[in-house]
């Protein structure tokens, strides 16, 4: 059987994606490492049944990948980030689709793309 996977998200900065990914969007900080001091960091943070790994390592993944994560009530979740009034992100309203979601994108600050949605109940599509 197989488990959920784990995105591995290229990143740069470690104060600005500790600051974006714990202190905006609310994750929670589940282990940090490097082979030795001063070596590139690889982290791993998660929210509720989202788990992200974070690497500033070269080969471990390109900048500006895309992940899509669902959330219960995006809407809510959107609301919540902007009255955090972050200086680098400040997410719209979440937005209908086509194939019957909610959708809100925001960039973190390697540029990957972090795409949160919750389906439609069938009133809305």
């Amino acid at each position: 059987m197989l488990g959920a996977p784990i995105p591995v998200l290229r990143s740069f900065d470690e104060a600005r994606v500790k600051a974006f990914y714990l202190d905006f969007l609310g994750f929670e900080l589940v282990f940090e490492h490097r082979f030795e001091p001063g070596l590139p960091l690889y982290m791993g943070v998660v929210l509720g049944g989202c788990t992200l790994h974070l690497s500033e390592h070269y080969g471990d993944a390109s900048p500006g990948g895309a992940v899509r994560i669902p959330c219960d009530d995006v809407i809510a979740y959107a609301a919540g980030l902007r009255a955090k009034q972050h200086g680098n992100a400040r997410p719209g309203e979440p937005q209908p689709t086509p194939w019957g979601t909610r959708e809100m994108t925001i960039h973190d600050p390697s540029h990957n793309k972090l795409t949160f949605f919750s389906e439609l109940a069938d009133a809305e599509v």
